[in-house]
C-alpha cells in the first residue's frame, strides 16, 4: 500500500504574533498613598511572586512609576486588575 505523497506547505511572511493576538497587561501605578511594604505583600499574594520578586516590581513602581505584574489574556489582565483595585492599588490594562 503506497502511502499519499505530501507536498510542502508555503507559509507566508507574516508577524510571529499578529496584533490582535499579542498578550495583555496589567500595569500597577506609583501612588502616594500605599506603602511600598504593603504594595510588596499585594504581589506576593495576589500574584504569587517570592518576596524578591515583588519588592522589584515594587521598586520600579516606586522609581519609575509604573509596572508591569501580569501578563495574558485580556479577562485575565482585567481580573487581575479589579483585584488589585479592591487592595486599593492603581491598576489599568493594555496591550503589551
Amino acid at each position: 500500500m503506497a502511502l499519499p505523497q505530501v507536498a510542502p506547505v508555503e507559509t507566508p511572511d507574516i508577524e510571529e504574533v499578529p496584533a490582535d493576538d499579542r498578550p495583555w497587561v496589567t500595569i500597577v501605578w506609583d501612588d502616594p498613598v500605599n506603602l511600598m511594604s504593603y504594595v510588596t505583600w499585594v504581589f506576593q499574594k495576589l500574584f504569587g511572586y517570592s518576596r524578591d520578586q515583588a519588592e522589584l516590581l515594587m521598586l520600579d513602581v516606586h522609581h519609575k512609576g509604573k509596572a508591569v505584574v501580569s501578563t495574558g489574556a485580556r479577562e485575565r489582565m482585567e481580573m487581575d486588575a479589579s483585584q488589585l483595585h479592591g487592595y486599593g492599588l492603581w491598576a489599568t490594562v493594555d496591550k503589551a
